[in-house]
């Protein structure tokens, strides 16, 4: 494939893995990185201590703090920002440049909660010139890609010729996209699987076993693909990379942000004292919120979402919570 001009706005550690990806293919790469100061770290070190300190970035990467160049000279802009940010990325994009011309992908997954929106609804409603949309969604953790060890993930476009023209441009012998246009469905899943990870650290953190796991997965799914479709998405996508593959990694790995803070709130810490503990986003708990709010809006039945939901907002116990689900009425599979 030729060389693509591309800039990865947001320097945590998908970002950055994903600006090495896109290197390490060949491309053009620029790396917005939004603190000026840790801008020049990274240049200077070619290292993100804060969140990869083991990975060397290759010289030919451009670190910027300076969105409106990177915004500009780009051909393809891969937006890796927290959920709750994408919102001002966006306004502060759309200012700086129409987009018309331009292949934006989302990375990022989450609800904005203010909204209750998806982030390629917020980017589509932001910026509407954009040439177009697409999303990029499965089980990469990114320790393990930064190690350039093996993965693979989904990309969906409704246009099939752009999903494929993305596919080729990250697509190498480590990491390995596949391609759909099912928009909605994948980012369903990236959206939703986080707040399945935060109750499968919950039950580690209670020493339940594997057993316990299993059931959760297999149950988390089945509630995960009923709103899902409720909300426009085909069935099939929960079967795949991005729905029962992610649930699966993010569920089964210590390296799981989410799965960690579950464990911690079993252990009987606090929001306030999770966060003060990491400085990456924890997705899953603003998720659980909209998620809930969802099912209620779509009647649509989702225990774990609801147990989960009282458990961070209405002040339930962990041991509650497991203890209700495991005691419901026994109903068909």
């Amino acid at each position: 494939m030729l060389s693509l001009k591309v800039s990865v706005i947001g320097a945590g550690s998908w970002g950055t893995v994903l600006a090495q990806i896109l290197d390490d293919n060949g491309h053009d790469v620029t790396l917005w990185v939004r603190d000026y100061a840790k801008a020049e770290r990274i240049a200077s070190s070619r290292c993100n201590t804060d969140y990869l300190p083991n990975l060397i970035l290759a010289p030919t990467i451009t670190i910027t703090n300076n969105l409106e160049t990177a915004i500009k000279r780009a051909e393809v802009l891969v937006f890796v920002v927290p959920s709750g940010v994408m919102k001002d990325l966006c306004k502060q994009v759309a200012a700086l440049d129409s987009c018309s011309n331009k292949i934006i992908l989302s990375c990022t997954k989450g609800f904005d909660t203010k909204l209750g929106m998806r982030m390629s609804q917020i980017i589509s409603t932001y910026l509407p010139n954009a040439e177009t949309i697409a999303v990029l969604s499965g089980p990469n953790l990114a320790g393990e890609l930064a190690k350039r060890q093996p993965g693979a993930t989904v990309i969906a476009c409704g246009n099939l010729a752009i999903a494929k023209k993305l596919q080729s441009m990250f697509i190498n012998n480590y990491f390995r996209p596949y391609i759909s246009e099912d928009v909605d469905g994948v980012e369903i899943c990236g959206c939703l699987k986080n707040t399945m990870a935060l109750v499968s650290g919950m039950m580690s953190g209670m020493n339940f076993g594997e057993n316990c796991q299993a059931a959760l997965i297999t149950r988390g799914l089945a509630e995960i693909t009923r709103l899902g479709m409720k909300l426009g998405a085909q069935q099939d996508t929960f079967y795949g990379l991005a729905g029962i593959g992610d649930l699966v990694a993010t569920c089964t790995s210590t390296q799981s942000r989410n799965r960690r803070a579950g464990e911690a709130l079993a252990h009987g810490k606090t929001l306030k004292e999770i966060y003060s503990t990491t400085n990456m986003v924890i997705e899953g708990i603003n998720t659980a919120e909209v998620v809930y709010a969802l099912a209620e809006k779509q009647n649509v039945e989702m225990p774990i979402v609801t147990q989960l939901y009282l458990v961070l907002f209405k002040e339930k116990s962990v041991h509650e919570a497991l203890e209700y689900l495991m005691s419901r009425k026994g109903k068909k599979e």
